[in-house]
């Protein structure tokens, strides 16, 4: 069983921080998006051009996920996709979502969109700005990642 990292590409910030922890892993990295995206000419990343069907790249990552895989998302809804297929996942500024915590983060997704949706003339706050700190959480957690699936998978990566 090879380790994987699929990446929900559309939006996602840390591409470039992918590349760099996957390389020295030796882990094959696949970009799922929409849209065509320019990606390294590089021997372990790849890219899956999805049709623009509503979440047809969250449906392509879902249905690969699994125990020997990292999903980089922000996409809560995916994120528990994945977690009930075994995968390790985490959010582009390095917070890994997990069991225990994510209904509660699907249940706070959905009070915002209903915030959103009753908000009229008074803006509802988005996230906050992608910052340096949240770029260097999401490096070491990737690492971390892969050295304990290393050790869950002997001869995977």
């Amino acid at each position: 069983m090879a380790v994987l990292i699929f990446v929900d590409a559309d939006a996602c910030p840390v591409k470039d921080e992918v590349y760099k922890v996957a390389w020295r892993h030796e882990v094959p990295v696949t970009l799922v998006a929409n849209s065509h995206l320019r990606i390294p000419d590089h021997p372990l990343i790849s890219r899956i051009t999805v049709s623009d069907g509503f979440d047809a790249a969250d449906d392509w990552i879902a249905d690969r996920a699994g125990p020997a895989t990292i999903i980089i998302t922000a996409d809560i809804l995916l994120a528990d996709r994945c977690l009930k297929s075994g995968a390790t996942v985490l959010a582009p500024n390095g917070k890994p979502f997990t069991g225990s915590g994510i209904g509660n983060a699907v249940a706070v997704r959905a009070i915002m969109a209903d915030l959103r949706a009753g908000a009229v003339g008074a803006p509802v706050g988005g996230p906050p700005p992608f910052s340096k700190a949240d770029r260097s959480r999401f490096l070491s957690e990737l690492d971390t990642a892969l050295v304990r699936l290393k050790r869950l998978h002997p001869g995977a990566i």
